[in-house]
Order: C-alpha cells, then sequence, then structure tokens
C-alpha cells in the first residue's frame, strides 16, 4: 500500500469526508491543500443516475467555463483551400487533410482536441477506430463538425470542456487551477454543473445527480452539496 505523504495527510486531517460542503467551502478547502510547487488542475468528479449503456441514457456536451480552464489545448483542425488558411489565422496548431489522417493512422496524435469542416468527414470517418476512443472524434452536435472553424477554434482555446459519461456512469473535468480565484473556481463548477443538467436524458430515472466532489492533482476530494452547485 502507497504511504501517504505529510503534506497529503496534514490535507485530509482539515476536511471531513462525510461532509457534503457548500460549493464556497469546498473550492476554499481544495485550495488551502493545494500546495506543490506546480499551479494543480481543479478537478470535478460527479456520479450521475444513469446506466450509459443504454442510448437513452448517454450523457455528453460540452461547456464553456467562464473563467477558462487555465490549460492550453493543442487543436488539430481537418480542413481544405480557404477553410485551412482560415483554421490556420484563427490559431489551429496542426491543420491538414488526407496528410493529417495519414499521421493519426501511424499513431502521431499530438493534439487535444479535434475539429473538421462537413466536406472532411468522409476522410475523418475513417480514422473512427483510433479517435472514437480518445474521445477525439469531431461530431456535429459537440460543434466540432462546422464550416465556422474560426468560432469552433475560439471556443475551444477559449475554456469550451467536453463531457461524456464514463461506463460507471461518472463524468470527469478539470475545471480550472488552483491559482484561479474561489469565486472563478465556484463559477466554473455551477457553469459545469449547469450544463450536465441541461444534458439530462430522457432516459434518466430517478436520483439524476446523486454524488459530486472536487479535487485538485495531487489533494484529496472534498464532497459538495449538490444544491449548492447549481446556480442559484
Amino acid at each position: 500500500m502507497a504511504q501517504v505523504g505529510k503534506r497529503l495527510k496534514a490535507t485530509r486531517e482539515t476536511i471531513d469526508r462525510e461532509t457534503q460542503y457548500p460549493a464556497e467551502e469546498a473550492v476554499k478547502l481544495i485550495k488551502q491543500g493545494a500546495s506543490t510547487k506546480f499551479d494543480e488542475t481543479v478537478e470535478i468528479a460527479v456520479n450521475l443516475g444513469v446506466d450509459p449503456r443504454h442510448a437513452d441514457q448517454m450523457v455528453r456536451g460540452v461547456v464553456a467555463l467562464p473563467n477558462g480552464t487555465g490549460k492550453s489545448v493543442r487543436v488539430a483542425v481537418f480542413a481544405k483551400g480557404d477553410k485551412a488558411e482560415e483554421a490556420t489565422a484563427a490559431g489551429a496548431d496542426i491543420v491538414g487533410a488526407e496528410d493529417l489522417a495519414e499521421k493519426i493512422t501511424g499513431g502521431d496524435i499530438e493534439f487535444e482536441r479535434c475539429i473538421a469542416t462537413p466536406d472532411m468527414m468522409p476522410v475523418v470517418g475513417k480514422l473512427g477506430k483510433v479517435l472514437g476512443p480518445r474521445g477525439l472524434m469531431p461530431n456535429p452536435k459537440l460543434g466540432t463538425v462546422t464550416n465556422d472553424v474560426t468560432e469552433a477554434i475560439q471556443a475551444v482555446k477559449g475554456g469550451q470542456v467536453e463531457f461524456r459519461v464514463e461506463k460507471a456512469g461518472i463524468i470527469h473535468a478539470g475545471i480550472g487551477k488552483a491559482s484561479f480565484s474561489e469565486d472563478q473556481l465556484v463559477a466554473n463548477l455551477r457553469a459545469f454543473i449547469d450544463a450536465l443538467n441541461r444534458a439530462k436524458p430522457s432516459g434518466a430515472k430517478g436520483s439524476y445527480m446523486k454524488r459530486i466532489a472536487v479535487s485538485t492533482t495531487m489533494g484529496p476530494g472534498v464532497k459538495v452539496d449538490i444544491a449548492s452547485a447549481a446556480s442559484q
């Protein structure tokens, strides 16, 4: 069993692991415990009352966090001609077409988000087995299959977060950095929870949002009172 370091042990002693704290207090506690030399990511984990094995209980979407994520995101864009030039001008890190597809097929995947113009989907569609399991497949419902590549790139680089429920009914996401102010983190947290509520599937039965916890990269989890996590 791994040993618990002094810093983490001291942090845990300030937290009641069974208490569901109001959102503001939960954020305050995790910021106080973030004492590493790097700027830790603030993460949220939400346990939903859904079974994603059923299509009518899948939860997936995107949310634009009001204060961004604090993380730089490398964006790849599948486009040709004028749209390729537009993507480059808008700040895309990688732009290509069949040549980009060949690199990805060969295992060269140096990006975190992928955007494609509609005319490129016949090329991108062949990469489903590679991009799909990584959550990188462009999707029109998520705004990543579009002719407005400038808007899509700006949204992704400006703090847009994509979420998708895992097999166990849990959603994980980064909602900021420990260096953010408490108000910024609470605003991001509530924006994320509001997006999950809007994405509630038709097949969800009973209690939809069961548990919420926040933590930093190296810190313990803090449970959040569900009622306090939504916008007031």
